[in-house]
């Protein structure tokens, strides 16, 4: 059976291709204000038996072409599972939202919780004060890993915090350090949803946070732990639900 996930999400559509639930081909594209056509850029020319899709767009997706839709708690878990079968506690950081999943034995979903009320914490925040310290996203990244010292900041909310940054610049204060800050300041509000879930070995960071590997390092150092992050990081939810439509 040849399934399609897709995961559309608020910066990138990610679509995972299955033959009998082993992933044969995927594709991760940024998102517009388009998502439909985006969606459809992703899956034409693919024959598939079934399309599911999963993210902030599927309800949009389903109810315009013909699909299925799984929440993305549950992709994300089937997704992690299937390649990290000793999972038992799944952060996701992508674009728009934080999720923190805490997996029973058997792979399912035993609590969560989520942060999606705002873009504090999550990567639109971190590429806005990327902008606002003039750096490129990957000299963010690096000037965080490897900043001599840290610079705090109060606000997480975008707009303050992007004022903020733009305000201790002005003053002077070293932009790796502001860039480290921030970085720690997004680590703490993960590791807090962590330890109430509570933390149980295996620990996978996946989405689009998980390519960033200041975040990786941050993390695995703040909840005292080794933190995996699988190759397919990014595509795992899609892949969750494609996975998810071969059950029925």
């Amino acid at each position: 059976m040849r399934v399609i996930g897709l995961d559309i999400g608020s910066r990138t559509v990610k679509r995972v291709v299955t033959e009998d639930g082993e992933m044969v081909d995927w594709a991760v594209v940024p998102n517009s204000y388009e998502p439909l056509a985006v969606s459809d850029a992703l899956l034409a020319g693919i024959d598939a038996d079934r399309v599911v899709a999963t993210g902030y767009g599927r309800r949009l997706f389903a109810g315009h072409r013909e699909a299925d839709t799984v929440t993305e708690i549950r992709a994300a878990a089937m997704g992690v599972r299937a390649v990290r079968p000793a999972a038992r506690t799944v952060l996701d950081i992508g674009g728009q939202d934080t999720k923190v999943i805490a997996l029973d034995g058997d792979g399912g979903v035993a609590k969560f919780e989520m942060n999606d009320r705002c873009a504090a914490g999550t990567g639109r925040f971190l590429e806005v004060m990327a902008t606002a310290l003039a750096y490129s996203v990957d000299e963010f990244v690096e000037a965080g890993r490897t900043a001599p010292g840290s610079a705090s900041i109060n606000a997480m909310c975008t707009v303050f915090a992007e004022s903020e940054v733009i305000s201790a610049t002005a003053r002077g204060a070293d932009r790796a350090a502001l860039a480290r800050g921030l970085h720690e300041a997004v680590v703490q509000r993960a590791a807090a949803m962590l330890r109430r879930i509570p933390i149980e070995d295996e620990v996978v960071f996946v989405g689009g946070g998980a390519l960033n590997a200041c975040l990786r390092e941050l993390i695995a150092a703040a909840i005292d732990r080794e933190v995996c992050v699988p190759p397919e990081a990014q595509v795992l939810a899609a892949y969750g639900a494609a996975l998810s439509g071969g059950l029925g």
